[in-house]
């Protein structure tokens, strides 16, 4: 399946304490800005109806605002409980002063 890249924000609209939640093609997506690099995963947490980007950002990890559990941004995995299922994640990169994401069908 070939690559579908979507422009999706600049990147000074993320910030390096907050992620930001965009929309692409019907899905909620977060994004992180750490160390100059940009990581994107599905906004919604895989234990409860919570949006990641309301989380807590530490080192690579969100917590989720709900219950405490955190997720690695680089890869998706669940990292402690009560969460027990990886989040979905995106790739991204940057051209320029804008970030890309490539959306593939799940």
């Amino acid at each position: 399946m070939s690559e579908q890249w979507r422009d999706v924000c600049a990147v000074e609209a993320i910030d390096e304490e907050v992620p930001l939640a965009v929309s692409v093609d019907g899905r909620e997506i977060a994004l992180y800005r750490i160390d100059s690099q940009i990581y994107a995963t599905d906004n919604l947490c895989s234990h409860g109806n919570a949006r990641l980007c309301d989380g807590y950002l530490e080192g690579h990890e969100i917590e989720c605002p709900l219950h405490q559990g955190r997720f690695d941004v680089r890869n998706g995995r669940a990292m402690c409980a009560p969460l027990t299922a990886d989040i979905r994640i995106y790739p991204a990169k940057t051209d320029g002063d804008r970030v890309l994401l490539n959306i593939m069908p799940a």
